[in-house]
């Protein structure tokens, strides 16, 4: 059974369309598979074998550590295969809608005419996407903002979004200038036509005199 297993893996090693599996100890063969699997650099590779026939016999193994390498300078910052390949694709898509266009115009029947000229506007669209996408990854945005309206039940309308630089709010205003008013605190100056009852600003009010009141005589 061991000499099997030998020969097994002496062959897979061998094959150029057999994945290379690594097992752990604590895992089964078919988890190991699975594990495998799930990695975006495998799918990748099973699907450009599939798209890529004309090239020949491809090996598996040697299109998933490539892609893995990609991957990895990709997570570092480095954009270079990134960018060559949406210039790529931009070229490939401005050939797909010359070629359509192309075709359209010799087309005699309505239908026919129609249904290649919106395929070759759709390439046309596509070809402007990923030339945007490059320019989004060669100038990046360096903030976004979002603006939020809220609407109120009536007639009312509040837009909250960023102030721009030196613009100050009605309200703050007001607010300031309320203050100026009022000198500097938030109590209003005294009246000074106010009677001496009612006026904050009096001195202490002094005990008052006795007073002389009529004498009453009885019986």
């Amino acid at each position: 059974m061991k000499k099997k297993l030998k020969q097994a893996g002496k062959q897979a090693t061998d094959d150029p369309k057999a994945l290379r599996v690594v097992q752990l100890p604590t895992e089964s063969p078919a988890e190991a598979v699975a594990h495998k699997s799930l990695r975006p650099t495998v799918q990748a590779a099973l699907s450009l074998m599939e798209y890529n026939k004309n090239f020949g016999e491809m090996s598996v193994n040697t299109l998933v550590d490539d892609l893995a390498k990609e991957c990895g300078l990709a997570s570092d910052g480095d954009m270079t295969r990134a960018e060559a390949l949406l210039v790529a694709q931009a070229h490939t898509l401005d050939a797909i809608f010359h070629k359509l266009a192309r075709k359209a115009s010799h087309c005699e029947y309505l239908n026919q005419f129609d249904v290649n000229l919106r395929l070759a506007l759709k390439a046309q669209g596509q070809c402007r996407a990923t030339l945007e996408t490059l320019a989004e990854i060669k100038n990046p945005m360096r903030g976004a903002y979002v603006c939020q309206a809220n609407i109120a039940a009536g007639h009312q309308q509040i837009n909250n979004g960023p102030s721009q630089t030196g613009e100050v709010s009605r309200a703050r205003e007001t607010e300031i200038q309320q203050n100026k008013q009022s000198g500097g605190g938030n109590e209003l100056p005294p009246d000074p036509g106010a009677s001496a009852l009612t006026s904050p600003a009096d001195p202490q009010v002094e005990t008052m005199g006795e007073i002389n009141r009529a004498t009453i005589n009885e019986g």
